[in-house]
Order: structure tokens, then C-alpha cells, then sequence
């Protein structure tokens, strides 16, 4: 056993009778590992070093995480629902009195581990309705909150702040590029008002922000052995934002035929059939909550993030691939093509998914 990380351990009086730490592979962001202990009645935990690069307030980070943790733990006391600790995360105190831990270089915190449940990747419509059903439960269970989250990551999501950022790059042309995509940004920028449309109505008071995920991929939840979601995890990203941030970005992924580097443009195209399935399961839980200009603007949702991710792929691109790890040197403008091809073909279902929305209501 890591002694580094058994002295870590320590500074969480709950962990007692450690047997073994060993890595979990799963996550990108955060190192994690597995705590598990001897006796069969103890609890194993997940022990995380958080990446303060990325997170770079960390008590804002756990503040927001303690208070969506606690506020779900009350409702589903409310509701007397069974196996509550299966059905939220629990974030355990360090002996500093926080739920996390400096040991002078590295932040870290720990939680209790869910035996017996599973992460899954594939994403099908009947998945795609249950991870619709639990997003929105998510923040319909948070609609209520009365305590004030901060920006984990600021801005994470601001239309605004990429397209100036997209011109920053473009009016600097650092590398040469710009003559090379000249057509492409013009693309882009005809649509950048529209694109827009959201911190817009935000400012004039129409649109509001809720306690959202940010991050909703069907790999952010726990399901049972039966395939019954149990929790909504990884909650760093939680912080106030548009619903848009939760339906559109999990339908990026999701209902894209094609990974987000495809260089043939023909394997691209918009999942309808997983687009209604997360809708449907989506508005079930979240239309009692959902005002009528956040189910209208649903499938600009939808429109808003593989146009987003495009914008940031081309940003980076021009500046000289210095964000985002590439693989070979025109991997960026790959991504972009393939971002805004995705956007083209969601443009072109923007009708029928109005038509599916308006019938669920």
C-alpha cells in the first residue's frame, strides 16, 4: 500500500481498518482511488485528488457540492425513500473540520463508495430516457435550493465569452491560419447573435439560471445491478447555469452518430430517435419546474453546443492548439468540421424536435 496516500487516509477519521488502495481508471479530470476495508460491514470509500488547475477555488468547489449533497439527502428523507445512501453521495469531514484535505501541495476528499453499482457508457434510446429522467429529477430536486452556488469553472458555458474569444483569435491570427478558414468563420459568425440569444434574455430579466450539472453524460450516474439508476455523480461541475447546459451538451455526444473528431463529414449526423427519448424523459421529471421559454428554446439547446464546442475547437486552432491535446496537427480543425457539421445536421431537425417538445407538454 501507497504510504503517501495511507497518511492521506488518516486525515479522515471516518476511514478505519484499511486492507488495500488501489486506482480507479475511470475519470479524466481528478486522480481516484478505491479504499477498500477489512471487515464486510465497514464501508469502502473513493478517495480523489482534486485537480485544482482545472478547480481552482476548491472550498467554492466542496461549498457547492456539500450543499446539493445535503439539500437531496433532506428531499429524499421527505419522500421516505429506501437506501437513501445509494441514492446520494456522501462526502466525508477531515480532521481540519471541511470535507477536504491540503497536505501543502494537492487537495483531497473522500467519499462513501456505492458497492454493488456500475457506471455505463452506451447510450440507446431506452438509456437515453432514463438518463433524461434523472438529469431532470436532478434539477428539479435542486429548484429550491435557497443556499447560493458559485462558478466552479467560470463562465463554462457563456456563448458570449467564446465568440469573443473566437475573434480575439481570429483578429490576432498567431499562426497564419485565419486565411485558411476564412469561409468557416463566416459560417460561424452568422449565427453568432442567434447563438447568443440566451445570456441575452438572462440580462433582460426573461431567462433564469438554475442548479444545474454541466456534465451530463450517461457515465456521470450510478446504475444497480438491474440497471436502475441509483445517483447522479461526479458533481464537480454543479453550479448555476441555463438547462441548456444539461439537455443540450448530453445530446452532443449522445445523439451525434460519429465521435467528435470524425473526418468523414458522411458519418455525421443527428440521432432523432435519441434526441426524443432524452426529451421525453427529460420533461417528465423537469416540466414542473420548466418555464415556457425553457421548453421553446429546448432544441436551441440542442443547436447551442456542438455550434459551442465548434467555436472552441476553431479558437483553439487558430491560437495554435495550446487548450486542447491534439494528435496530429490538423486535429483541431478536424474536430471543428466535424462540430459544425453536427450543428448543420441538428439545424436541419429543429422543426420536428419543436413538434416532439410540443407534444409533450
Amino acid at each position: 500500500m501507497d504510504s503517501q496516500l495511507k497518511e492521506i487516509v488518516c486525515h479522515f477519521p471516518e476511514i478505519t481498518g484499511i486492507s488495500e488502495i488501489k486506482p480507479l481508471t475511470s475519470g479524466l479530470i481528478n486522480q481516484t482511488y478505491l479504499v477498500c476495508t477489512a471487515s464486510p460491514q465497514q464501508n469502502d470509500y473513493v478517495l480523489q485528488c482534486i485537480n485544482h488547475y482545472v478547480f481552482k477555488d476548491v472550498a467554492l468547489l466542496q461549498h457547492n457540492i456539500e450543499c446539493v449533497t445535503r439539500h437531496i439527502r433532506r428531499k429524499l428523507e421527505e419522500r421516505n425513500e429506501p437506501d437513501i445512501d445509494r441514492k446520494v453521495l456522501r462526502f466525508l469531514s477531515a480532521d481540519n473540520g471541511t470535507t477536504y484535505y491540503f497536505d501543502g501541495e494537492r487537495y483531497w476528499r473522500a467519499c462513501v463508495f456505492i458497492r454493488n453499482s456500475r457506471t455505463l457508457t452506451e447510450v440507446n434510446p431506452e438509456m437515453a430516457y432514463l438518463v433524461g429522467l434523472k438529469f431532470g429529477e436532478f434539477e428539479a430536486m435542486l429548484v429550491d435550493l435557497d443556499e447560493p452556488l458559485g462558478e466552479t469553472i467560470p463562465d463554462f458555458h457563456n456563448m458570449e465569452l467564446r465568440i469573443r474569444q473566437l475573434r480575439e483569435a481570429t483578429s490576432l491570427d498567431s499562426v497564419g491560419r485565419k486565411e485558411k478558414v476564412a469561409s468557416l468563420i463566416a459560417d460561424i459568425e452568422r449565427d453568432a447573435d442567434e447563438m447568443c440569444r440566451a445570456e441575452q434574455l438572462y440580462r433582460e430579466g426573461k431567462l433564469p439560471k438554475r442548479v444545474c450539472h454541466c456534465d451530463t453524460k450517461v457515465s456521470n450516474m450510478l446504475f444497480d445491478a438491474d440497471g436502475k439508476v441509483l445517483c447522479v455523480i461526479d458533481l464537480d461541475t454543479v453550479m448555476p447555469s441555463f438547462v441548456f447546459s444539461d439537455f443540450g451538451d448530453f445530446l452532443r455526444s449522445a445523439a451525434n452518430t460519429a465521435p467528435e473528431d470524425e473526418p468523414d463529414l458522411s458519418k455525421v449526423h443527428f440521432d432523432i430517435d435519441i434526441f426524443k427519448s432524452f426529451a421525453k424523459g427529460y420533461i417528465a421529471s423537469a416540466g414542473s419546474f420548466l418555464t415556457p421559454l425553457e421548453v421553446e428554446m429546448l432544441p436551441y439547446a440542442v443547436m447551442l453546443f456542438p455550434y459551442m464546442q465548434a467555436v472552441r475547437f476553431l479558437t483553439d486552432y487558430l491560437n495554435g492548439d495550446v487548450y486542447y491535446r491534439t494528435q496530429y496537427g490538423e486535429h483541431n480543425y478536424v474536430r471543428t468540421l466535424a462540430q459544425y457539421k453536427l450543428y448543420q445536421e441538428v439545424r436541419k431537425s429543429e422543426s420536428a424536435m419543436k413538434a416532439y417538445i410540443a407534444g409533450l407538454i
